[in-house]
């Protein structure tokens, strides 16, 4: 196992699930905005600090699961029935729901940090994901569930997180008014990608039979 290639994965991994706008991304620039930017800076450092608690959260659970391959096959076919309902979903249902606002930030420019840990604790998606994932790269033979490897993988993902956060506090006041960032496209770019992950599951479990 290179544990620069599990860096590279975890941060990859990351960065490509932060870059759909939600709330701990819009916050972040919209502080920035409003309060500077190492305001914003300081609140993704503490986003950072819960995504690497549920980083390895996610990378425990999925030691456990690679270790009782039975349980794995059940998840396998729940997780593609989520996958499937949350793409009907966006492509389907979502596009109906009316444009909603960047959500606002407190107004105190105190404990950004703390603020970015609290938001953060509240969304608990990134610890399904990063245990799909961690199972996936390591059926593969790219990652191992000993420390130095959760670690890195940990270590990888912090950082992802942290270089999309940056991205949006810097680069959010040229692209808000961008096509792209309307609530319709990126409904459509988020069921592309969950179509995308349950068509992988598809196959897999298909593979398995």
């Amino acid at each position: 196992m290179d544990i620069t290639i599990v860096f590279l994965l975890g941060l990859i991994i990351s960065l490509i699930g932060v870059i759909p706008p939600g709330l701990l991304n819009m916050s972040a620039a919209k502080i920035s905005l409003k309060e500077g930017a190492m305001h914003g800076i300081m609140f993704s450092v503490g986003v950072c600090v819960i995504v690497c608690a549920q980083t390895f959260i996610a990378a425990i659970f999925s030691r456990y699961l690679s270790n009782h391959p039975d349980v794995i096959d059940i998840l396998k076919r729940v997780a593609f029935v989520i996958f499937v309902l949350i793409t009907i979903y966006f492509l389907v249902l979502a596009r109906k729901q009316p444009k909603t606002s960047m959500p606002s930030p407190s107004k105190s420019k105190q404990n950004r940090f703390f603020h970015g840990m609290f938001l953060s604790s509240l969304n608990v998606f990134p610890i399904p994901y990063q245990s799909y994932m961690t199972l996936t790269i390591s059926s593969f033979g790219w990652m191992t569930f000993d420390r130095v490897g959760i670690g890195s993988y940990v270590a990888g993902s912090a950082s992802g997180t942290f270089i999309m956060l940056y991205i949006y506090i810097f680069f959010f006041d040229k692209i808000k008014d961008k096509a792209f960032t309307t609530q319709k496209n990126m409904n459509f770019i988020i069921g592309t990608i969950t179509g995308l992950v349950a068509l992988f599951t598809l196959i897999n479990i298909i593979r398995e039979l």
